[in-house]
């Protein structure tokens, strides 16, 4: 009997992992149909200076049990910005299901899609397991304080799961005419200090260095105590001086690992991290016991 055959795929275990990478993508359906439309992906690999990568589901949870990790797992839904139909999400619920262990499925509804959409999203963290949402405001061409998500905010509020949205620039559409249409600002992390404010329950995560505006992100993140920051899309090596002072400071418990896998590999961004001068106290908090918390894991799952 080999090793894989004896892993308990049915829960997740924190204590046997190493670190839990909270921004992992899922780009295909393993049919050929991928997150987002041919152009963007060809613009996408040629900004990154790499070819675009796209593993399963099935193989991104292998590729995560092989190194100990957890990740927390979504697509991007951009279907009414481009047109282009977004991943099953039921799907990847199914897959995450299946792999328990070591995966942690959030749902990703565009906000133009209304309380249809809400609707929609409660009955995928109620019905399928879904354990959080997850938004691009540049991509899916919306503001987050412009009222059009707050819909699906109440229904994560209510159910206690978290909401992550994309901050800072992104390299979606880099150097496509217009920038393919995407809108950095709409990415300005101080629009989420106005949904801190409307939903003080709602866990709310800023994925990646915020650059332009990394200062403003640390200001809402300082203020709004509902408010984190995940580490994602750039190597640690590249961190803002104030990000790494504060992460290692102030703002310890509310700042979490993520790779932005597959653009990065979890493999790459621990490496790179281990060259920072963290606090020894503080690097268990980046690397999992924040996400535990934020996650709730361990309550019952």
């Amino acid at each position: 009997m080999t090793a894989e055959t004896t892993v308990d795929r049915t829960t997740m275990d924190p204590a046997k992992l190493k670190a839990i990478d909270v921004h992992v993508h899922v780009e295909t359906d393993g049919n050929g149909h991928f997150s987002l439309p041919n152009a963007y992906l060809a613009a996408s690999a040629h900004h990154f200076g790499s070819e675009h990568r796209a593993p399963t589901l099935a193989d991104t949870a292998d590729y995560y049990r092989q190194r100990d990790l957890g990740a927390v797992v979504f697509t991007v839904d951009i279907e009414s910005s481009t047109g282009h139909p977004a991943l099953s999400q039921e799907n990847i619920a199914q897959v995450a299901a299946d792999n328990a262990d070591v995966l942690i499925p959030f749902a990703s509804v565009d906000p133009a899609k209304g309380v249809a959409g809400a609707r929609r999203f409660r009955t995928l963290v109620t019905e399928h397991g879904m354990r959080g949402l997850k938004f691009h405001p540049s991509i899916q061409n919306f503001a987050p304080d412009d009222g059009s998500a707050y819909p699906l905010l109440e229904v994560a509020q209510e159910l206690g799961v978290p909401a992550v949205f994309h901050t800072g620039q992104t390299g979606i559409g880099a150097g496509m005419p217009g920038g393919g249409g995407i809108k950095l600002a709409l990415s300005n992390p101080m629009l989420l200090d106005e949904v801190a404010v409307t939903f003080p329950g709602l866990k709310i995560v800023m994925a990646h260095p915020s650059f332009p505006w990394q200062d403003e992100a640390l200001a809402v993140a300082m203020h709004k105590p509902n408010v984190h920051i995940d580490l994602s899309g750039w190597s640690p090596k590249y961190f803002p001086p104030q990000l790494v002072r504060y992460a290692n400071s102030l703002l310890q418990d509310k700042v979490l690992f993520g790779s932005d896998y597959p653009l990065i590999t979890p493999d790459r961004w621990l490496s790179d991290f281990e060259r920072l001068d963290i606090k020894p106290h503080v690097r268990p908090k980046i690397y999992k016991d924040n996400a535990v918390a934020l996650l709730g894991l361990g309550e019952g799952q």
